[in-house]
């Protein structure tokens, strides 16, 4: 009997393939449809960020970082801001603090609503997309509302927020927050209940809490392990530690159970905004900060839950009114390393079921 033999053969997914997320590009090494190594190739996007920043001011680099995760923008504004404000010794008033929280919260929810149409896209699901959309629209109207711009907001500042939030965005929010329930249910009936879907996730890509911490993998993906671990909790910053909500986990580890973390988390940052609009303080929205700030000579770290994972900043002042260096911490590109292991042993057919639930951006990969 004659013994089949079988030869290695490389596939490129993307960096424009319609199925990649962003200009990621992935060298796949197959064997019949089993994969067994993968090169993931970064730099498409490199745009010199960190560089960047030395040559700007503090408060331009507001506006640069907002291209970072450029679907989490608030996010990237407030974990460049914090050290600045550590250097500084800074007190936020209170009513900014509950303003970032607000729309924190809700770009929270703007980008899990995006990662649900497209890894529903991913697995085949169309309808999904359409139904995800139509709230995000709502959800980006709030921040031109508050901002005077949908996905580079450039609204908080150093001490606080740029200006103070229209009745109209306090109003449309809290009409927002109680429809989504509502949606969030639709939602779930489309997608998390359905067979086809349960059996394309369930099972793929078990993520084990001890790997997953050695990786650096944060976020959705390690409380998918069963690990409770949330900045906003364990190491709380802005006024966290006044609202009252949950950390959603999971108990296996896999891709379905890092979808529904984030379905959980859309209707715990729903709790929070609900909170946040019922307690808003009244009171002054920025504390009295020069126009051109100049932090002492000092270095300084933050780090917030983005809707990725970790997101830190690291600062060093020299006394000028420019940094003397600026590194991010993205969580994306650290997740980006456990690729290879996740795909190697999986189907062909898997490779962008994992590569959905990694979610990576890669402005904040590449930067």
């Amino acid at each position: 009997m004659t013994e089949l033999k079988t030869e290695e053969m490389q596939v490129n997914f993307g960096p424009q393939h319609p199925s990649m997320h962003g200009v990621l590009f992935l060298k796949v090494t197959l064997d019949g449809e089993i994969i067994t190594d993968v090169d993931p190739i970064i730099g498409y996007l490199h745009r010199a960020m960190e560089k960047i920043f030395e040559y700007r001011t503090y408060r331009q680099c507001i506006a640069i970082i907002d291209r970072a995760d450029y679907m989490s923008a608030f996010f990237n504004e407030l974990a460049f801001i914090l050290p600045v404000e550590k250097l500084m010794d800074i007190d936020v008033p209170e009513r900014a603090e509950y303003l970032r929280v607000i729309l924190m919260e809700l770009n929270r929810i703007a980008n899990h609503l995006l990662f649900y149409a497209a890894f529903g896209m991913d697995i085949g699901a169309i309808t999904p997309l359409f139904y995800a959309q139509r709230e995000r629209e709502k959800l980006m109207d709030l921040f031109e509302l508050a901002a005077g711009y949908r996905m580079h907001p450039n609204f908080f500042r150093i001490g606080g927020v740029k200006d103070d939030v229209p009745e109209e965005f306090l109003v449309e929010t809290a009409r927002f927050c109680d429809d989504f329930a509502g949606w969030l249910e639709e939602y779930n009936t489309l997608l998390t209940g359905n067979e086809i879907f349960k059996m394309r996730t369930r099972g793929i890509a078990k993520i084990e809490k001890d790997w997953a911490i050695n990786m650096g993998v944060t976020g959705p993906l390690l409380r998918s392990s069963g690990h409770k671990w949330d900045l906003r909790k364990n190491d709380p910053y802005s006024v966290y530690d006044q609202f009252d909500f949950d950390i959603p986990t999971g108990t296996v580890g896999d891709s379905y159970d890092a979808y529904w973390i984030r379905m959980a988390e859309m209707e715990q940052s729903l709790k929070i905004v609900q909170q946040a609009l019922s307690k808003l303080p009244d009171g002054r929205i920025r504390a009295k900060v020069p126009l051109n700030v100049r932090p002492p000579k000092g270095e300084a770290w933050s780090r917030i839950e983005s809707p990725r994972g970790e997101l830190g900043v690291y600062i060093v002042s020299d006394g000028s009114s420019k940094p003397y260096r600026a590194k991010l911490r993205a969580p994306s590109f650290l997740h980006l390393q456990a690729v290879p292991e996740l795909l190697r042993g999986a189907m062909i057919a898997d490779a962008i079921v994992i590569v959905g639930i990694i979610e990576p951006v890669m402005g904040e990969v590449d930067r």
